[in-house]
């Protein structure tokens, strides 16, 4: 259904809004109906052929249920199963919002809206509903040099939900394997927000002890412990009007995650050595590898504090269930690369492709983007062969044999990263890096392997 020929309807007590919208449609749609009393929906709804309802979640009406959009949207689809319908919701609402849509809602908008982002939403709705699919070919992140790509449906569908939820307050929790990009994933949702001028701090909680962790996240006074030797604010309150991103959540202990869920509750964070209540406004975004099952597991996790920080949970697929965009994101690393470092614009031939696509991944994305910067580095040649993907043996799991000698994968793991420290002095940020990990990551390796 083509919006030109479309008929919106529009419901809403407050006039200001059924005037924006109207005048906002007025050159878009066919017709354009307004009503301040959701109980003459019935009778619109069998006088005119509807095809979209904007409906308000909020109404002064005789119908008194505290969530007065739901009733009426149960009613609408009732009477008109085929109508779309999109909710209007401010930020207070968000939870009622949310579960509009598993009420059978197809969309909701929050107040205040940008004008192009309700109308490209109307027109999506009303293709989907004809079978027409509109297919973004990428949702970019213009922080750094990175980007979130992707032609598959799986990211495609990701996409479509992040832009439904970024321009909200909703706390998400990204979950995935590790490369899968959910660093980038909350840059974008923040991006696209409405804080998007505000500070993004991400933390990597996971790797704090119980005293760094409230340092880090709540501040300090001068000399509230050893070493504290000047006032210092803590992430909550740099993140003021923004969001924070609260990396591997998953991996905190429970002491921490009651002192975290008691600020999520509260709205405020207490300096370490004081007294004094800040209060905080912040949009929280974290983020585990760890599967949503193994944190419901209340010996590991706080239940409660997954419902705090869990309205919206995005799923970052691994690479291997995206293999449509394998070749996208390896053409766009070379291209990345080669600017990087000064070199002809790069690309792959037939057999590289081949091997690009018909590899597993174990590191994600993350892995694919470290083999492309060797592959440019080294390569002679501006077409990109097999022998010039070399993928990192780091990324193989298990204790499996790999050569004719039976050797253990873990010998030579151990033997590979003592090489690359070796190779730069031992800095741990360049090794990391060589290797295709985080510096968490190979931090647990020195652990694991005594190094």
């Amino acid at each position: 259904m083509i919006l030109k020929k479309a008929t919106v309807l529009i419901v809403d007590d407050d006039p200001d809004v059924l005037t924006a919208v109207k005048l906002l449609l007025k050159t878009e749609a066919q017709e354009i109906i307004t009503e301040k009393n959701p109980e003459n929906l019935n009778w619109l709804l069998q006088r005119n052929q509807v095809d979209l309802v904007l409906l308000d979640m909020n109404f002064n009406s005789a119908i008194n249920t505290g969530n007065e959009g739901l009733y009426w949207l149960r009613k609408i689809k009732e009477w008109k199963p085929a109508v779309c319908v999109i909710m209007i919701t401010a930020y207070g609402d968000i939870d009622l919002a949310v579960r509009s849509l598993k009420e059978g809602a197809n969309d909701f908008i929050v107040k205040p809206w940008h004008n192009e982002k309700l109308i490209d939403t109307i027109k999506d709705l009303l293709d989907k509903k004809e079978g027409v699919k509109t297919v973004k070919s990428s949702a970019k992140s213009t922080a750094g040099d990175t980007s979130i790509l992707g032609d598959s449906d799986v990211m495609q569908d990701i996409f479509y939900k992040v832009n439904k939820i970024a321009p909200t307050d909703a706390n998400i929790l990204l979950l995935g394997e590790n490369g899968t990009g959910k660093d980038l994933m909350a840059k974008a949702i923040h991006e696209r927000s409405l804080r998007a001028d505000k500070p993004f701090i991400k933390v990597d909680v996971g790797a704090l002890t119980d005293t760094l962790f409230e340092s880090e996240l709540f501040g300090h006074k001068k000399g509230a412990y050893t070493d504290a030797r000047e006032d210092r604010t803590g992430r909550f309150e740099d993140a003021q009007g923004g969001t924070l991103f609260l990396d591997e959540i998953g991996n905190i202990s429970l002491q921490q995650q009651a002192k975290l869920l008691t600020v999520l509750q509260n709205r405020q964070v207490t300096r370490l050595g004081t007294n004094k209540a800040v209060d905080i406004d912040i949009r929280l975004i974290c983020a585990t590898n760890l599967p949503l099952s193994e944190l419901a597991n209340e010996t590991r996790f706080r239940k409660d504090l997954i419902y705090r920080i869990n309205t919206v949970e995005i799923n970052m697929p691994p690479l291997r269930k995206r293999n449509d965009d394998i070749i996208v994101l390896a053409r766009h690393f070379a291209k990345l690369y080669a600017g990087k470092y000064l070199k002809p614009a790069m690309d792959f031939d037939a057999a590289a492709m081949q091997k690009l696509k018909s590899y597993n991944y174990p590191g994600n994305v993350r892995e694919l983007q470290y083999t492309i910067e060797r592959a440019v580095i080294m390569a002679d040649d501006q077409l990109l062969k097999p022998d010039d993907l070399i993928f990192s043996i780091l990324e193989t799991p298990g204790e499996t044999v790999v050569d004719d000698d039976n050797i253990p994968l873990s010998t030579l793991e151990k033997n590979a990263i003592l090489r690359v420290i070796d190779k730069h002095n031992g800095n741990i940020t360049r090794a990391a890096k060589e290797l295709g990990l985080t510096r968490t990551a190979l931090y647990r390796r020195l652990s694991k392997y005594d190094i």
